[in-house]
């Protein structure tokens, strides 16, 4: 079997394969932050195969292509990759895995660009609902804005000034440290950079929908970063403090009732902080995340196996 093609069938396995045993396992809900680092293994992965995919058939087929790849290549190696690989249908590989490359740099640069005319858009609104006082300009901008309404929330708003947005109606609801759990929630989502996190599954969800591994990425993601944000606040107030505060923000929004909304998660947080499934061992962590890590590993020892071979032969 030629390299490329291994490539393809591993990224295939794993597109396949990988969305189904983590979307069915129970630990990604007791170890969220362990889960977004498989997904990004996982996802990574993928990736990397196509892209060593399209680098070797593009070699294959391509007498320019080839000349970059194995330039500096020992003798030999070239050879090794040029025997391996059948160069009728290298050329239609490795300009389709091309034209999906260029595909997932647009759909990510549309991603960008719409993330930041979302922002733009947020702070013109807080700007408008909470203007600058006298002697205030754009340098000195609060990293807290408070807003006058009667619905209570809370959000974070991502960039280059990051500011932590708080409605009265969440101030008056929100009781001790609550508040407190909640801000640190929110101080979650920004240290741990979720916004990037969250840009680039929607890209590759919207640029590839039909592909399972990211069309589960991106799933899992929106769950998964509220579960470790949840966390973050829990280690420093305590899990019933941060479940009374989501209670507090979501009481009015009719996520509690028989009917709650097909996309709130409010309820199985809340259950999650109040009933917690026991965590996996400190050992069991460290294993799994070592297991996760070598997965990216395995695109590269296929892509440079015959190369290795020949310079041992």
């Amino acid at each position: 079997m030629t390299v490329p093609l291994a490539l393809m069938v591993l990224a295939l396995f794993a597109a396949g394969l990988a969305p189904r045993v983590l979307t069915r396992s129970t630990w990604p809900d007791r170890e969220p932050v362990l889960a977004l680092w498989v997904w990004q293994c996982v996802v990574g992965a993928v990736l990397l195969c196509c892209l060593l995919a399209m680098a070797l058939s593009g070699a294959a087929a391509f007498t320019a292509v080839r000349s970059h790849v194995f330039a500096g290549a020992p003798h030999g190696v070239a050879e090794a990759y040029s025997s391996s690989t059948s160069t009728p249908w290298a050329g239609a590989l490795s300009v389709l895995l091309a034209c999906g490359g260029a595909w997932t740099g647009a759909m990510l640069l549309r991603e960008i660009r719409d993330a930041r005319a979302r922002r733009r858009r947020r702070r013109a609104e807080l700007r408008e609902r909470a203007p600058w006082l006298p002697g205030e300009s754009a340098s000195s901008s609060e990293r807290l804005v408070v807003l006058e309404e009667e619905k209570p929330d809370a959000w974070w708003l991502p960039g280059a000034n990051p500011q932590l947005a708080i409605t009265t109606g969440a101030l008056r609801r929100l009781k001790g440290r609550q508040l407190d759990a909640v801000l640190e929630h929110e101080h979650g989502h920004a240290r741990a950079r979720h916004d990037w996190l969250l840009h680039c599954s929607s890209a590759l969800a919207t640029g590839f929908s039909r592909v399972p591994v990211f069309a589960g990425f991106r799933d899992q993601v929106h769950r998964l970063v509220e579960l470790a944000a949840d966390d973050a606040a829990s280690r420093r107030y305590g899990r019933l403090t941060i479940a009374l505060a989501l209670v507090e923000l979501n009481e009015g929004r009719g996520v509690f009732g028989p009917c709650p909304a097909p996309v709130a998660m409010v309820p199985q947080r809340v259950h999650r902080l109040l009933a917690p499934g026991p965590r996996l061992s400190v050992s069991r962590r460290l294993r799994m995340t070592a297991v996760a890590s070598l997965v990216p590993v395995i695109p590269i020892l296929v892509a440079f196996a015959p190369g290795l071979s020949a310079l041992h032969h």
